[in-house]
Parts: C-alpha cells; structure tokens; sequence
C-alpha cells in the first residue's frame, strides 16, 4: 500500500468493548481471533511509520464493565483514535435496565471523547432473523443515545446497523452473533472510510449476491448445531451468572508499534 499524502495523520489507535471488537469469528489457522479492528490496524499502520495499536476488547463483556475494566486505562493512553462499541450484549439480556445502560454508555464516552482526537463510536450490525426483531426495540434505543453522545461529544458514528450487507445471514458465523471474516473485512472499510481514508471498496454496504436458499434438511440441521454448540451454553452462561470472557485478559493490552501480520 503506497503513502497517501491525504489520510489523516493518526499514528496511533485504541479499540474498546466486547467479542465484536476482539474479533470473533473472524478465526486464524493459529486459533486466534483477527476482527475488524486489526485489519483497520494493519491499514493505518501501512500508511504511517511506527503506527502504535492496543485492543483492550474482551468477548462477553457488559458496559459497566467496559467502563470499569477498559476505559481509564484506554483514557491514558492518549490515542490519536478509540473506538467504543459496548452495550450489545445487555440489550440481549432477558432484563436490562436501558436507563443504566445509556448511563454508562455516557460515562464511557465522557471519560475517553477527551483523551483523543477523534472517538469512533457505531450503531452495531444485527444479523436478519427473529432474535433481531425481539430485541430492535433496545437495539435502537441504544443506538439513539450513540448519535445523540457522538453530537454531543464530536464523535463520529459509523452506521453498520444500516447497511443491507450486514444484515445477510451468509455474512454471520454459525453461532449467530458474530460476524465472518467477510463480515468483519466490510466493518473495517467501514472505519477505515468513517475516519477520513481514501476508500478501497466503495460497496462494502452493497448486498452479496443472491444464491440458492439452504433446503429445508439443511436449515434445521444448522438449527440443531446452533441450539447444541452456542445457544444452550449461553443459555447456561446466563443462569449461573457467568461470561465467555471472565478471567480472559485482552487481547493487545498495551499500545505498541503494529504491522500487519501475515
């Protein structure tokens, strides 16, 4: 990638919230998580030397405790960019106070909008299907407080929940909540055009084309494999009150120079 006299001169990045951030499923041979925010990483740095990334995301994780655990810490790291996403995985509790949500959200928000240049902030994609018509109600609260802190806060909102691509099942991975490596290649242009850079596709938010629809045998199967591999281990998650992130650390805790990786 060759230098653009234009891009915006950020050397230095910091990316905060839950398993959208961290990457999954965006999967690598070693069975590590990439994700948008490395791949936005990679690009940055490309186009300016000694380009410095930190990825503090841990799956799993609410917003209190993105602004307990993440927060100050990415505060004090002083970033050209961060970016914030949380709150998601409240929306899909069975009970969640969106009053508290919202609260937190805006504690985030004011603590990290001053401690950089620019704070990147999104209305989340939702996967089509019945789990996103339960829970759009909250969904869109959420993502009405997002633009009303962005305005507040001169923070930029990057509008995946809008974009038809996202919403296509065929860019979402087995268990239904998180996106492919499609998926997560499309969020990063997304950024990557939301913070100023010269756009390398311009149809990232352009639906896939159509293919034939699984029959009948093969949509139930995958119904089957959902319920046993994802939905019921979350479901057990919920009852005893524990996270698919707890005791996991993030997953590039300090803001060091970065490069793509093979």
């Amino acid at each position: 990638m060759h230098t653009n006299p234009t891009s915006p001169p950020y050397s230095s990045l910091v990316a905060v919230g839950d398993s959208f951030t961290e990457g999954m499923s965006d999967l690598l041979p070693d069975g590590s998580y990439r994700g948008w925010a490395d791949l936005l990483a990679a690009r940055m740095a490309a186009r300016t030397p000694g380009f410095r990334y930190a990825n503090l995301a841990v799956r799993g994780k609410l917003i209190r405790q993105i602004v307990d655990e993440q927060a100050d810490v990415a505060a004090a790291m002083n970033a050209d960019v961060i970016t914030l996403v949380g709150g998601l995985n409240d929306t899909l509790r069975p009970k969640c106070d969106m009053g508290r949500v919202k609260s937190l959200l805006t504690e985030a928000v004011e603590r990290l909008a001053p401690s950089c240049k620019q704070l990147v902030m999104m209305r989340s994609p939702g996967r089509q299907g019945p789990v996103l018509e339960r829970f759009r109600p909250r969904m869109e609260e959420l993502f009405t407080c997002v633009e009303d802190l962005a305005a507040r806060h001169g923070a930029v909102v990057v509008d995946l929940y809008g974009a038809p691509s996202l919403g296509d099942p065929r860019l979402w991975d087995v268990d239904r909540l998180h996106l492919t490596a499609e998926g997560h290649r499309r969020v990063a242009e997304a950024v990557w055009q939301t913070l100023g850079y010269e756009p390398e596709d311009t149809e990232w938010h352009v639906p896939i084309p159509a293919t034939v629809p699984p029959n009948w045998v093969t949509r139930r199967a995958a119904d089957a494999r959902f319920a046993r591999e994802h939905l019921l281990p979350w479901i057990g998650r919920r009852l005893t009150g524990r996270s698919s992130g707890d005791g996991r650390p993030p997953k590039r805790p300090e803001l060091l120079p970065y490069e793509a990786q093979a």
